[in-house]
């Protein structure tokens, strides 16, 4: 079938438009993202519902996305600023993993978990819930790591990595507003993982270790359904009423790529699943593509030159070790985070009261 000229226009107006985004050295996007690039809008052109996508090649830097930075409904990948904030804070050396948490019933929620169900003061340590609310998507174990470490904190931590579509406005309460309570957008969450794909979210032990959380994700129906077995991806996902999302790094033998899709007001949630599946298979292919061309054309064009080297570094050490090591000089506190100095932490007075009805649909 024949496209119209006057389409055909449309489109590639739309190209420009939707934040095809490219590093600032770069005048076009290099080899084959292009065709990638124009691949994906035409396929986000039958999307259901609203969608935004971003997509990124670690090692370059180039980035390609479709509506990446639509503010939408973050669902559980909101999970992932959690855990940053509990790594910045174990990092500084106000807990370590080994601390013990106890569930109060202000932190329940039944939207998805277990740990809703068990005794009020029943403990749990810090690495045991960061486990739980990132690989099984426990809302009450996020509750109780929010209550700890502080929401004002969380947010503004945000804020400091210039993520300003991010934020946390409630605890995890499935049968509130939780739409407008979670956000955040592709964007966003392309960033952050793309700081901790590069061993620079926190500091390079912290990036590690919330990788190694992520990588052991039970809910892999969505980016890595389509891809081809054994594919390591450190990825989140969330589930809302019309909305499913998946974030994540995907590694590519030693060319990894960071890929959000968000999406929302879908029709049905299992048209949601294989838009993002879709997308996933097409990213996985154009990011093999691109790296097999790279390869070939390195040491050329400044459009594939590397951001980050590959390096055979030794593991780096953990805060519990690095706060009695110095660095050239540095204090312990400079070698611990990569952030800003931010204000003293503020645990939250606790969430609002838990809801006695019912459980609402799955949030994941």
């Amino acid at each position: 079938m024949s496209v119209p000229r006057r389409l055909a226009a449309s489109v590639a107006a739309c190209c420009f438009a939707l934040s095809v985004l490219a590093p600032a050295s770069a005048t076009v996007i290099p080899g084959p993202l292009a065709d990638f690039q124009a691949q994906l809008l035409a396929y986000t052109m039958r999307a259901p519902g609203h969608v935004g996508i971003a997509v990124e090649d670690v090692l370059t830097g180039t980035k390609t996305g479709v509506n990446s930075g639509a503010e939408m409904p973050a669902a559980s990948t909101i999970k992932i600023p959690v855990m940053v904030e509990v790594f910045r804070q174990l990092t500084v050396g106000r807990f370590d993993l080994n601390r013990k948490l106890h569930l109060q019933d202000s932190d329940r929620d039944w939207g998805w978990g277990t740990l809703c169900d068990a005794p009020t003061g029943s403990a749990y340590t810090v690495s045991r819930l960061l486990a739980l609310m990132i690989d099984e998507s426990d809302n009450t174990a996020t509750n109780m790591l929010i209550r700890f470490v502080g929401r004002q904190n969380i947010n503004a931590t945000m804020q400091r990595l210039g993520l300003d579509h991010t934020r946390l406005s409630d605890f995890i309460r499935s049968n509130g507003p939780i739409r407008w309570a979670l956000r955040s957008s592709p964007a966003d969450m392309a960033r952050l993982l793309e700081a901790m794909a590069k061993d620079r979210l926190i500091d390079s032990w912290a990036s590690r270790e919330m990788i190694a959380i992520l990588d052991g994700q039970h809910h892999n129906g969505l980016l890595p359904q389509p891809l081809p077995p054994g594919t390591t991806i450190a990825h989140k996902t969330g589930t809302l009423h019309d909305t499913l999302n998946d974030v994540g790094i995907v590694y590519l033998g030693e060319d990894p790529y960071v890929i959000a899709v968000m999406t929302t007001d879908l029709p049905t949630l299992d048209a949601g699943r294989q838009f993002i599946r879709g997308v996933s298979r097409m990213a996985y292919d154009a990011l093999g593509r691109f790296a097999t061309w790279r390869l070939a054309n390195e040491g050329g064009s400044a459009a594939v030159q590397r951001t980050v080297p590959i390096t055979t570094d030794a593991a780096p050490v953990a805060p519990d070790t690095q706060m009695w090591t110095q660095h050239d000089g540095e204090t312990p506190e400079a070698v611990a985070t990569a952030l800003p100095s931010v204000a003293p932490v503020i645990p939250d007075d606790g969430p609002t009261a838990p809801p006695t009805t019912a459980p609402a649909p799955p949030l994941l």
